[in-house]
């Protein structure tokens, strides 16, 4: 475990000391405080990793505490400690910015899985700072990849750590997904980067032209073949590859490309010259490629020689951290392009967009603002800019609200809905994953730690 500086702010000295004691003992640097004053002290002095925070002290409450610390460093991560776990004290703190919240007396167990990834998350955001400052170094843009969930921030991290090397990458995901737009960010910040980056789409080509395009032909190979055309893997020499929707290659073509990757060198078409290419090959498909070599429709030998590096890029219904910075993105863009002075949303239409699937992922989300910006009247975005066929909150006029019994009564306490809804996901994610654990975990983006100590908590078998 990384060592981390963490600051206690808590009235109670048992309480303060025990964590302490505890954190000291796990390696860490930690700083303590019995009010929040002396801890905005300590916070404006102190470069911290994390602060544990008491929400009810004497003097200035937790909640003020948190808006202070959250001026002093708004990236340094807060966790709420309350003995008084009511969705009210939850939510407050939540939107006030607190990482997550503990209830007394505090569980060490959960502290320290709370370290772990507080420490897994400041790796991760050093290396996406490097990443971006070497993509800057090599003229690319510094936010390239438009994210904020974890899911999408460790694949940018492994994107990153591959792009050196020239090794390939098999890039699978939705249509939609941004594929392609992975495949621009490895190459950028890679040694290649000083050469264009080849594209071709597997799919809009028949087997004859596709394979043509790829190794090129000699005069005469075939009928309208008037001259000796170069085909892309020569004119990627020394640069990159792109073959989307690499799913859909023929037969024919995908023992052409195997060669390629085994030997370096390949023939035109028509024609008996060896010809060598430095080409470092990337890949995306939407398909599952396993069930095609399964089926036989595609060479296991190619699939693993194109998959030595396999990005899975999610759809972005399961994201959905990423959809505000998106929209936001994608409106800055267009209104600029169409020279309109549209500066947001409508929160109607804001939550519209956030509530909605998008079956065509980023690519969907593309077209629905760029259509709202044109067709906008206003300075904001509406819900009558939105299509007609976008789910709406509002259900019919003389709907009435279903009565349950006993709902006066119902607990508003925040952690068993939470534990419910923990419970659930686990147990779909399991099912899903065939009870193998570590890729449980990282479909529920939690680590193998974390989960165990899930499952033993509720008792799954």
């Amino acid at each position: 475990m990384q060592s981390l500086s963490i600051l206690i702010i808590e009235d109670g000295v048992n309480q303060r000391e025990l964590l302490r004691d505890f954190l000291q003992s796990q390696g860490n640097r930690v700083f303590t405080a019995g009010n929040g004053l002396e801890g905005l002290e300590c916070a404006r002095n102190q470069c911290l990793d994390l602060v544990l925070l008491d929400f009810k002290m004497p003097g200035m409450d937790g909640l003020t505490t948190l808006e202070k610390l959250r001026q002093i460093n708004p990236e340094t991560p807060i966790v709420m400690m309350t003995a008084f776990g009511t969705i009210e004290t939850a939510v407050k703190a939540m939107k006030a910015g607190a990482l997550d919240y503990l209830t007394k007396p505090v569980d060490l167990e959960l502290v320290l899985l709370l370290v772990d990834r507080v420490a897994a998350q400041r790796t991760l955001l050093r290396e996406n700072r490097l990443l971006r400052e070497e993509l800057v170094r090599h003229g690319g843009d510094s936010s390239p990849i438009i994210h904020q969930s974890a899911s999408m921030a460790e694949l940018v991290n492994l994107a990153g750590r591959v792009a050196p090397s020239s090794a390939t990458v098999l890039i699978q995901g939705e249509s939609g997904t941004g594929k392609e737009l992975f495949a621009r960010f490895i190459h950028a910040l890679s040694p290649r980067a000083t050469r264009p980056m080849i594209t071709v789409n597997a799919a809009a080509l028949t087997e004859s032209l596709l394979e043509s395009e790829l190794f090129g032909h000699e005069k005469g190979a075939f009928t309208g073949a008037d001259r000796r055309r170069i085909g892309r893997f020569e004119e990627a020499d020394g640069s990159t590859l792109f073959l989307d929707e690499i799913g859909e290659l023929h037969a024919s073509v995908q023992v052409k490309l195997l060669r390629f990757l085994q030997e370096r060198e390949f023939q035109r078409v028509g024609g008996n010259q060896t010809i060598t290419a430095d080409v470092r090959v990337l890949s995306a498909t939407n398909q599952d490629l396993k069930a095609r070599v399964k089926e036989g429709t595609f060479r296991e030998d190619l699939f693993y020689r194109l998959n030595v590096v396999t990005l899975e890029v999610p759809p972005l219904r399961s994201r959905r951290e990423d959809l505000a910075p998106l929209m936001d993105h994608f409106l800055r863009i267009y209104a600029a392009g169409n020279r309109k002075n549209i500066t947001g949303f409508t929160p109607p239409a804001r939550n519209l967009l956030l509530k909605y699937d998008y079956p065509g992922n980023i690519r969907e989300l593309k077209n629905i603002v760029e259509r709202a910006v044109v067709i906008a009247r206003e300075t904001l975005l509406t819900p009558r800019d939105l299509p007609l066929g976008m789910p709406s909150d509002e259900g019919p006029a003389d709907a009435v609200p279903e009565k349950k019994e006993g709902r006066e009564n119902e607990s508003l306490e925040l952690r068993p809905a939470v534990e419910q809804l923990e419970r659930d996901l686990i147990r779909r994610a399991l099912e899903k994953c065939s009870g193998h654990q570590t890729h449980t975990a990282e479909l529920l983006g939690l680590s193998e730690r974390m989960l165990r100590y899930k499952l033993q908590k509720y008792r799954f078998k």
